[in-house]
């Protein structure tokens, strides 16, 4: 199916057996993709404790290669991306020319000239456009390859001993944020040392003729660790204790990345100009002298879980908004995530708390991230 078929949700190549697994499947930016295969809470305890396999193809892939590739991507990105190694990754963004955060991105470094830039599902079709956009002026090309990769992830702590019985990749001198080339159960992949749930793990894009085999080569070698299927569901709840923020929730066009406090992420220092530099630059500025809503966690006092836009309330006015929020399973309360107003920010304010239809559930304020894995 094409990449631009949006009368139906498009299907990932594991779907058939997605569905054989029992998943209850949803509709996830146009995309059929597994929430949950049984307990989300299972799911979510076994990669903190053993492992889970996710699959993540419905990521966007966007190619860019070409003599220029890499001042294009310094044009179009607000990281210094020309600075990063052949075989490593970093984590950036794209933002509008008014500082606004159009998506955050990782992007990694194939070789010399080719680079592998990864944006969510959500906003694939914008990021894609706006590099090809960007590109006006540079000997580069911009190529959608959407349709060109399935993408596995395997998390937490036993994936390491799982995959190496797959691979006789360098796995031990693959650091976090990096990325080679390897072979995976006779499937070759790229094998990349990146996640979205706070553990150790990997991501593995092959091309999707070759997920079904890869799923299950995995899915034999992790039997015997505790290794289960997971969905989209348990992948929210780990992210969030992980304290990462999720586009559209803690990211979005009307922030830019200081008002998120990434401001870490803008490279001023780089050559040449950038998309959003100079809005980006007084935005920094008056980070400095007028202190954004800062995000931070909320931990519940109570059994009452907040979502995603409720009010957080001190003494009786509204102080900010909670960006995510659910039950989590590691802390054993509801958390969130909420952007509030800098005087009620530093961990350990009291008096805080959280408008759930009209009652104000109690609630601690404490520093990201809720968990923190034991390197």
């Amino acid at each position: 199916m094409s990449s631009t078929d949006s009368a139906a949700p498009r299907r990932t190549a594991l779907d058939a057996l997605h569905r054989s697994l029992g998943a209850t499947m949803t509709d996830f930016a146009g995309w059929d993709m597994p929430l949950r295969y049984g307990s989300e809470r299972d799911e979510h305890v076994a990669v903190r404790t053993r492992a889970g396999l996710f699959d993540l193809s419905h990521m966007g892939e966007i190619t860019v290669t070409g003599p220029d590739a890499a001042r294009l991507l310094n044009h179009a990105l607000v990281g210094n991306i020309a600075s990063v190694g052949v075989g490593r990754a970093r984590y950036t963004m794209i933002c509008r020319a008014d500082g606004g955060i159009l998506d955050d991105l990782i992007v990694y470094r194939l070789a010399g000239t080719e680079y592998l830039v990864v944006a969510n599902a959500s906003n694939a079709q914008v990021v894609l456009d706006a590099l090809r956009e960007r590109a006006a002026g540079f000997d580069a090309e911009v190529r959608d390859d959407r349709d060109a990769y399935a993408l596995i992830a395997v998390q937490g702590p036993e994936s390491p001993g799982i995959l190496k019985s797959l691979t006789d990749a360098d796995l031990d001198g693959l650091k976090y944020y990096a990325g080679l080339p390897g072979t995976v159960a006779g499937v070759p992949a790229l094998i990349a040392r990146t996640g979205y749930t706070g553990e150790d793990g990997f991501e593995l894009f092959v091309k999707p003729e070759h997920a079904v085999a890869l799923w299950q080569a995995l899915t034999g070698a992790g039997e015997p660790v505790g290794l289960v299927p997971c969905g989209l569901s348990c992948r929210d709840t780990l992210r969030l204790e992980a304290g990462m923020p999720l586009y559209g929730h803690e990211l979005s066009t009307s922030l830019t990345p200081f008002d998120a406090g990434l401001g870490r992420v803008v490279k001023f220092e780089k050559e040449g100009d950038f998309v959003g530099r100079e809005a980006l630059a007084a935005a920094a500025a008056r980070a400095e002298q007028n202190p954004p809503r800062v995000l931070v966690g909320l931990v519940a006092e109570g059994r009452r879980v907040p979502r995603a836009g409720y009010p957080v309330v001190a003494g009786g006015e509204v102080i900010g908004e909670v960006t995510s929020g659910a039950p989590s399973p590691t802390l054993g309360r509801p958390i969130a995530m909420a952007y509030v107003d800098a005087a009620h920010a530093a961990p350990g304010t009291t008096g805080v708390g959280v408008d759930i239809r009209g009652s104000h559930e109690p609630y601690e304020v404490v520093a990201l991230p809720f968990y923190k894995r034991q390197k």
